[in-house]
């Protein structure tokens, strides 16, 4: 029976790991070892970086939201829990965007925690 030879496969999965290193400097995407080491990095960041983005944006809502609730005179923890006693059920990303778009509203469910709250 034949030897059957791994070179086509070997290039293959060179080519496939080089063409995922395109744009790197050097020799990262030029040679395969060094590429392989570049790519796995960069896919496991970007893994990473997925789920980072998610804690980024709430972060941001919440700032958001701790300016707008500020300047009616209320700070941002007793604001959210004004609106739990109150039974308003709105995200954190909604209320920024309240808050960035629609002073007035968001002015209203200001007043409305101020009055559960107190």
């Amino acid at each position: 029976m034949a030897r059957i030879k791994g070179g086509v496969n070997a290039k293959k999965r060179h080519n496939r790991v080089l063409k995922l290193a395109k744009g790197y400097r050097g020799a990262r995407s030029k040679q395969y070892r060094v590429a392989k080491q570049s790519v796995m990095r960069a896919l496991a960041s970007s893994f990473a970086g997925r789920k980072q983005r998610k804690r980024d944006f709430r972060s941001l809502w919440i700032t958001r939201i701790n300016a707008a609730a500020r300047m009616n005179g209320l700070s941002y923890s007793k604001f959210m829990y004004g609106l739990k006693l109150a039974g308003v059920d709105i995200n954190r990303k909604m209320l920024s965007e309240m808050a960035v778009s629609d002073a007035e509203g968001f002015k209203t469910l200001v007043e409305l925690a101020k009055s559960k709250v107190a």
